[in-house]
Order: C-alpha cells, then structure tokens, then sequence
C-alpha cells in the first residue's frame, strides 16, 4: 500500500531553553514508561498540567479546591522530538503564548537537563469559567498578572 504524500511539509525544529519564560522540574516516575521503555505519550499532557496549575498556584494565587472561577482544558496538543525516559528529571518550560479575557493559550517546552532543545513541545488553552456553573468569565486578576509575566505576544 503506498502512503499518502506529507502535506505539512517539514517537521518544525525543536524550541530551545531561551524562548520560555518560567521552568518546573519534573521527575519521571517508573510508572510513566510503557512497554516499549520510553515515557508514554499520554503522560507529556500530565507534565503540561503539572508546570501549568503549579504556576498558576505558586504564581497566581490559585486555590484548586475553594477558587469560584477556575480553568478549564478547552484543548491540547504535542509535537514529539525525541523520547524521555524513566529515569530521568525533566525541565517543564512554560510561556504564553496568547493572553485573552477568558482564555490563554501556554506554550510549553519538555527538556532534558542539561540539554538546549526541546524533546517535545505542547500548547495547552485553558478556559476561564465559574466553578458553580461552569460558565465562561473574566480570567481573575491575580493569575491575569501572573500570566502576563509569561506573556510572548
């Protein structure tokens, strides 16, 4: 069967350290592996989150239990470079790279220690919205300043 032609043309090269704004290190778990010996690619999301609502606590002021205006994931997605491994600590770059009124868009760079260039990349976008009724709103102005620090554009 022959494959289909690539239309997206060249894969993009990886991000380097200089181009985030905030790091978390993020140790790899045992658990995180899959069979094959590499971190599993579902897991690169939970390291999004992880350095996302970390920030947003340490940074924001977030209170993830009693907060009446929290975010929500209205989507995802990850470019691969390169597989991490357990065991290994894990760099978690964060930037924003759009801030709205009720939405950011996070950029976020996976490195090894050590190394200059990205083994994955993701851009995250979390919708602000009333815990109760889980409406959109304004984002609150404590993490607006708090993400506004990481802004790009």
């Amino acid at each position: 069967m022959d494959r289909p032609p690539n239309k997206t043309g060249p894969k993009p090269a990886p991000q380097s350290r200089d181009a985030y704004r905030h790091f978390l290190a993020i140790p790899t778990r045992w658990m995180d592996n899959d069979i094959y010996g590499h971190v599993n690619n579902v897991v690169y999301y939970s390291y999004f989150d992880t350095v996302i609502n970390t920030y947003l606590i340490e940074a924001g002021g977030l209170n993830i239990h009693e907060a009446e205006v929290i975010g929500v994931c209205a989507e995802s997605a990850c470019r691969y470079h390169e597989g991490l491994s357990f065991p290994e600590t894990i760099d978690a770059g964060l930037r924003v790279g759009h801030l709205g009124s009720r939405s950011v868009r996070y950029e976020i760079g996976l490195f090894r220690q050590g190394q200059e260039e990205s083994a994955a990349e993701g851009q995250f976008v979390h919708v602000f919205v009333k815990r109760a009724s889980m409406t959109p709103t304004s984002i609150p102005a404590s993490i607006r300043d708090a993400l506004a620090r990481l802004t790009t554009d």
